[in-house]
């Protein structure tokens, strides 16, 4: 740093003030946490998803003094990416923030009855609509000459993933793809990097946490000795999406509370 950007250097670098960001699954679970942490910084937010909007997102995201729209889609439909950042333009005038997030895992135990079947909508949604929304978003933010681009990865990132090599082959992906487009859009002045949550106490964990057994082998991989909090992601989120993380690309960081240290 020169001695002039560390005096002008202050909390206003994590300010999303005038900022819009698109969230795809933006609306529920983590989403939901990346949604809520970009408003609360400044950011208005359009939340993407499949799943319906019963406006509680909207409520807290209002609440924090920011703009919230919502778009009921399947972004793995050709076509539907563009109507998104379309959307997102539409109704605040740009996008400088994407946050990929969107996605799908599905289990079989039996690694012969893991077919095409259940391989292709994973990869349809975990990697190639997060292209698809990325080069949608690019086309606007390469002129803007700024732009913050999050995929949302995995500690299956870093692992094999046990009844579900889609889902790890998706996520070992994104971070290809993360660090790939970070090669390509560096240059504009836009930052690509990745998130790599760990185990969260959302909805989509509550059978295994409501499992004494399944519950205590996911804690014993854990140094913190506890399931992360949607709060726990918030402050990577607005890092990675503000000024402070300006010469930040490439990266993925991981929020998993230890895990891939056991």
């Amino acid at each position: 740093m020169s001695k002039s950007t560390m005096a002008d250097f202050g909390m206003d670098f994590f300010s999303l003030a005038g900022k819009n960001a698109i969230v795809t699954g933006g609306n529920t679970g983590l989403g939901q946490a990346f949604t809520l942490a970009l408003a609360k910084a400044g950011a208005n937010v359009l939340a993407a998803s499949i799943m319906p909007d019963d406006g509680t997102t909207g409520a807290l995201v209002e609440a924090a003094g920011s703009r919230y729209a919502y778009t009921m889609t399947d972004i793995t439909v050709e076509g539907n990416p563009k109507k998104v950042v379309d959307a997102c333009i539409a109704e605040f005038g740009s996008v400088d923030i994407l946050i990929n997030c969107a996605g799908r895992g599905i289990n079989e135990p039996d690694v012969l009855k893991y077919t095409r079947k259940q391989w292709d909508p994973m990869v349809a949604l975990n990697l190639t609509a997060a292209f698809e929304m990325s080069h949608e978003c690019a086309e606007h933010m390469i002129p803007q000459r700024s732009g913050k681009i999050i995929n949302i990865c995995s500690v299956f990132t870093f692992l094999g993933g046990q009844w579900s090599p889609a889902y790890a082959a998706t996520k070992h992906g994104i971070a290809g793809f993360t660090k790939a487009y970070c090669d390509e859009l560096a240059q504009f002045g836009i930052q690509v990097n990745g998130i790599a949550p760990g185990y969260y106490a959302t909805a989509l964990t509550a059978d295994t946490r409501a499992n004494p057994e399944s519950n205590q082998r996911v804690l014993d991989h854990i140094p913190a000795n506890r399931w992360g909090e949607t709060q726990d992601l918030m402050g990577a989120t607005i890092f990675l999406a503000s000024r402070a993380s300006d010469y930040v690309n490439g990266h993925i960081l991981t929020v998993d509370g230890g895990y891939l240290v056991r």
